[in-house]
């Protein structure tokens, strides 16, 4: 069957330029939209539902995409969502990527307030302090997800979760679990360790050491790590709020571990301890 002709053809037209606003961010804030690209994030949109409402709305596809994935179009319609048929200079026009995957979906801010992260008494969550890649932003947010992370929480210094790269890295995972945006870092630590959760600084300048803490099975209990920014990690002040400020040990001659790589470990070692004897997901489930 041959590919339907486009239905928008022009990137001058008002729904185009409307969508690709929101590669920016005050657009975003503005309008509580953001973009989603590729079959990944769209199918993963296309299933998610956040207060009542579908998160995707409009869904821009070109022809030969619609047929290739007509699957993820379906379910776009199935949610409610706005779908055209647009040219393929339209999508490049819209996409934030190189090499446009034929595909670019408009969503809804699904963001949780930080107050019900806490009523869900969280057992393992990743707080991002003052980090500023969006690529490792969303790297995070998706080892949090293969983890069984149960929220993360992005400070008010933090980048913006739905700038596209980082929505791009999450490969999903932003659909997946509760994400909470704007918390102070001082609020957010005070208010996880008020609710029971130990608190954890993860820093290459640790006094403490991974490795031992899991030999001291100090792990398996509900759990924040705390990740700073990528090129001079946690000031002193945040360090100081935590219970405990952990390195991951280096066994070999690597000088450090990037942010994503240390957090991947990090999250994962507290995931092993709460599933074993005696942790908190194998004893009680909070």
């Amino acid at each position: 069957m041959s590919p339907a002709t486009p239905e928008l053809i022009s990137p001058r037209s008002a729904r185009v330029l409307a969508a690709r606003r929101l590669a920016k961010r005050n657009f975003r804030g503005k309008e509580r939209l953001f973009l989603a690209e590729g079959p990944q994030a769209v199918r993963e949109a296309a299933g998610h539902r956040a207060g009542g409402e579908a998160t995707l709305v409009e869904l821009f596809v070109t022809p030969e995409t619609a047929d290739r994935y007509a699957d993820i179009v379906g379910a776009a319609r199935d949610a409610g969502a706005r779908v055209h048929l647009a040219a393929e200079q339209v999508i490049a026009d819209i996409s934030t990527t190189v090499t446009p995957q034929g595909l670019v979906g408009i969503c809804r801010f699904l963001d949780t307030p930080f107050e019900e992260v806490l009523a869900a008494r969280p057992r393992l969550v990743a707080l991002l302090a003052n980090v500023r890649d969006p690529g490792n932003a969303g790297t995070v947010l998706r080892c949090a997800d293969a983890a069984g992370a149960e929220a993360v929480v992005l400070t008010d210094a933090s980048v913006d979760v739905y700038n596209p790269k980082a929505v791009r890295a999450s490969v999903g995972s932003l659909f997946h679990l509760p994400v909470a945006v704007g918390v102070p870092v001082e609020r957010a630590v005070e208010a996880l360790r008020a609710a029971g959760v130990r608190v954890l600084a993860a820093d290459g300048a640790g006094d403490r050491d991974l490795d031992d803490e899991l030999d001291k099975g100090t792990m398996g209990g509900p759990t924040a790590w705390v990740f700073g920014n990528e090129a001079w990690g946690l000031p002193e002040e945040t360090r100081a709020l935590t219970d405990a400020v952990v390195r991951v040990p280096i066994h070999g001659k690597a000088e450090s571990l990037n942010l994503a790589t240390a957090a991947a470990v990090c999250l994962y070692a507290s995931a092993r301890a709460q599933r074993a004897p005696g942790g908190c997901r194998s004893v009680t489930g909070n």
